[in-house]
C-alpha cells in the first residue's frame, strides 16, 4: 500500500490515530480538515495530503471551521525522531524562530539555513518560517477565544512583529479577521481577563492530548516529585514555576470538567488538560505553552505504545490496568539534570529536601507568589559558583551536583530539544561522578526520548524518578527482552518502577 492510499483510507476510516499527524486538503473548497472531519469525505480526485498544518496553508488552504484541524494535539513522530527535522521541529515548537529567527535556529543545529529549509520542506512540506507561522496562528487562536486580552495583545503575545502581519496571517489562515474569529467562539467557557488574575497576564487555555490517559496518576507521580516553592500538588491542581526566555512565570494544571472551548462536540479520542499561565511577559507565551505539553508528554500516542507493550505478557497487565501511561518530561532540562544528580545514590525524600534547601537559598524570588510557589529554581550559572558543601546534605553530593551545573553553565555540555541525545549521552557520561542510571533517567526526562532503557545498578530512585523502584527486581529482567518494547522502553519503564512501588 503506497503512503498515499494509506492516507486515503485512514480520511475514508475517520481514523483518529491520524489526528495531529495528517492533513487533507479539499481542492474544491479551499479548506483542510483533520482525518476525523464530521463534514462529508471529499472525492479523492479532490484529496491533497500534507503532514503538517503549516504545509497545508502554504499550499493556499485555509483551516476548516467544522473540525479545527488547527487544535489537534501534535505529532508524536517529532518526540521520537533524533534526526535533524525532529531537532528542528522540536525548537520551533518552543518558539526558538520566534527569539531568533531562521538564523538562531540553524546556528543552534549547526546546519546552514539553506540546508535547513531543504530538509524540512522535502521531510514536511513547509520550511521554518511557514512553520513558526502556523504556530503563531494557533496561539493566537487560543488567546482569541479565550482571554479578553486587547487584539494587539494577542498578537505580541503569539510572536508577530506588527499588527499588519497579524492580522493578514490571521485571515489568510482561518478566512477571517481577528474580531470575527473571536466572536464567532460562541460555544466555550467564561474568558479570563488578566487584570482579575493574581500576577501578571493570568491566561486559561486547554492543552489538547490523546486519550487515554489518567491524569490522576499523572499529577499524582509530579506531586511525589514536587520540591517545596518550585512545584505544589493539592486537591488535584498543579502549580510549577517556570523560567522563560524572557522572564518567570507560574503555569496550573488540572483535569479539565466539561468541553473544549469553542467546540460543541467532544472529539473522538481527544480530552483536553485545563492550564492556567500566569506570565511575566507575553512574548513567553508560546514557549509556556510548549513546556507544559512536554511536561505532560501531551503529545505522546498511546495507542501506539500500548500495542507494542501489550504484546509482552509481563507487561501486557500493567497496560491493561494503567492505558495510556505518560511518561513525565520536564519544564527545564537544566532543572531536571541537576535534581537527578541531586538524587543519585541517596532516597528520594533526601533529595527532594536538598533541592527544596537550594530554591530557598539561591532561587529567583518571584514578585508576587502564586499558590505556594514563590521562586524559580536557581540558575545552573548560580550553582556553579557555589561550593560542594553548599549544594548537598553530602560532600560527594555536592561535587557532583557542581560538576554537572558547571558543564552546563559553560555550555559545553547543552540539554534542551535541538540537541543530538547521542551526543548529549556521551558529554554527560564524562561528567565526573555521573552514573550511567542518572545518564539515563536525564535522557529520558530532560532530551524526552521514549526510547531509554535504564540499567540495573544500586542507585536510589531519583526525584525524577520517584516512583522508580529502588530494588533490581523491577527492572527490566535482561536486555534482550526489552528489545521487544522498542521504540517505547521509557514508557515500559514507567509501567514497571509504578508496579514496583504498588508492590511496597
Amino acid at each position: 500500500m503506497t503512503e498515499e492510499e494509506l492516507h486515503y483510507r485512514a480520511a475514508l476510516s475517520n481514523d483518529s490515530r491520524f489526528d495531529g499527524r495528517l492533513y487533507i486538503g479539499v481542492a474544491s473548497t479551499g479548506i483542510y480538515c483533520r482525518p476525523t472531519c464530521p463534514a462529508m469525505t471529499p472525492k479523492r480526485v479532490n484529496m491533497r495530503f500534507y503532514r503538517t498544518a503549516a504545509a497545508a496553508q502554504a499550499a493556499g488552504f485555509r483551516a476548516c471551521k467544522r473540525c479545527r484541524p488547527d487544535a489537534t494535539p501534535g505529532s508524536p513522530e517529532w518526540n521520537s525522531r533524533a534526526d535533524l527535522v525532529g531537532r528542528a521541529m522540536r525548537l520551533i515548537a518552543d518558539g526558538l524562530v520566534d527569539r531568533e529567527g531562521v538564523g538562531g535556529l540553524a546556528a543552534r543545529l549547526n546546519y546552514s539555513e539553506r540546508q535547513l529549509q531543504r530538509q524540512l520542506v522535502a521531510e514536511v512540506g513547509a520550511g521554518p518560517l511557514a512553520l513558526a507561522r502556523a504556530q503563531r496562528a494557533r496561539t493566537a487562536q487560543l488567546l482569541l477565544e479565550t482571554t479578553d486580552l486587547h487584539v494587539s495583545e494577542v498578537a505580541f503575545a503569539a510572536g508577530y512583529a506588527s499588527i499588519r502581519q497579524f492580522n493578514d496571517n490571521i485571515r489568510a489562515i482561518f478566512s477571517m479577521p481577528p474580531t470575527e474569529l473571536r466572536a464567532r467562539a460562541t460555544a466555550r467557557r467564561p474568558r479570563t481577563g488578566a487584570p482579575a488574575q493574581p500576577w501578571g497576564h493570568g491566561i486559561r487555555i486547554q492543552l489538547p492530548y490523546r486519550t487515554p490517559l489518567d491524569l490522576g496518576v499523572l499529577f499524582g507521580q509530579l506531586g511525589d516529585e514536587a520540591v517545596p516553592g518550585i512545584e505544589e500538588y493539592t486537591d488535584g491542581v498543579y502549580h510549577r514555576a517556570l523560567s522563560l526566555p524572557h522572564g518567570p512565570a507560574v503555569a496550573t494544571l488540572f483535569k479539565a470538567a466539561g468541553k473544549p472551548a469553542g467546540k460543541t462536540l467532544q472529539p473522538p479520542g481527544r480530552g483536553f488538560v485545563e492550564c492556567e499561565l500566569h506570565l511575566q511577559d507575553l512574548r513567553d507565551m508560546t514557549a509556556a505553552v510548549q513546556r507544559c505539553r512536554d511536561l505532560l508528554d501531551l503529545d505522546a500516542d498511546p495507542g501506539s505504545v500500548d500495542e507494542v507493550l501489550a504484546r509482552d505478557p509481563l507487561l501486557a497487565p500493567l497496560v491493561a490496568r494503567t492505558p495510556g501511561r505518560r511518561v513525565p518530561g520536564s519544564v527545564d532540562p537544566a532543572e531536571c539534570a541537576v535534581r537527578a544528580v541531586l538524587a543519585q545514590d541517596t532516597d528520594p525524600r533526601e533529595a527532594r529536601d536538598d533541592a527544596a534547601l537550594l530554591v530557598a537559598r539561591f532561587g529567583k524570588p518571584l514578585t508576587r507568589e502564586v499558590s505556594g510557589i514563590t521562586h524559580t529554581f536557581p540558575a545552573v550559572e548560580t550553582l556553579a559558583q557555589l561550593a560542594p558543601d553548599e549544594l548537598a546534605g553530602t560532600r560527594e553530593r555536592g561535587v557532583r551536583v557542581k560538576a554537572i551545573a558547571t558543564a552546563l553553565a559553560a555550555e559545553d555540555l547543552v540539554l534542551d530539544g535541538g540537541v543530538d541525545r547521542d551526543e548529549a549521552t556521551r558529554k554527560l557520561r564524562k561528567v565526573d561522578g555521573i552514573g550511567p542510571r542518572t545518564v539515563a533517567v536525564i535522557r529520558m526526562r530532560a532530551l524526552g526520548d521514549p526510547d531509554v532503557l535504564v540499567p540495573r545498578d544500586t542507585e536510589a530512585p531519583t526525584p525524577h524518578d520517584a516512583s522508580g523502584p529502588s530494588s533490581a527486581d523491577a527492572e527490566p529482567p535482561v536486555d534482550d527482552r526489552a528489545e521487544a518494547w522498542r521504540p517505547w522502553r521509557s514508557y515500559a519503564a514507567q509501567h514497571l518502577w509504578a508496579a514496583a512501588e504498588d508492590a511496597r
